[in-house]
């Protein structure tokens, strides 16, 4: 706990503090992401219309929220950066809301 403003330290991180049952999944998350940026992502292009990049933004959703709801965000991102999807600044959320539930994946999608 942070005396200056109340917060709790670990949370505020990239790397959420969650139960040590989610971590090996977290770490095989985010060392698929990493492979793909060390080895095709210089292939396909640096052609992401947002920031942070699509690759970064599942790197840091699995990291954030685990395999699974990390890895639902991540491939609804990857479906809005066609041709006909948005652009600009798209964060991965801090928390997720009471509505995300594990068997209702689609609703990870904002």
């Amino acid at each position: 706990m942070c005396a200056a403003c109340g917060k709790d330290e670990r949370s505020s991180g990239r790397n959420w503090s969650g139960p040590f049952r989610r971590t090996p999944g977290r770490i095989v998350g985010m060392a698929l992401v990493r492979a793909y940026q060390l080895t095709l992502s210089s292939l396909v292009g640096r052609s992401c219309r947002h920031l942070p990049t699509c690759s970064e933004y599942g790197y840091e959703a699995i990291a954030r929220h685990g395999l699974w709801a990390g890895g639902w965000m991540t491939l609804f991102r990857v479906g809005r950066c066609g041709p006909f999807g948005g652009w600009g600044f798209d964060p991965v959320p801090p928390a997720l809301d009471d509505r995300h539930r594990w068997y209702l994946p689609w609703r990870y999608r904002r």
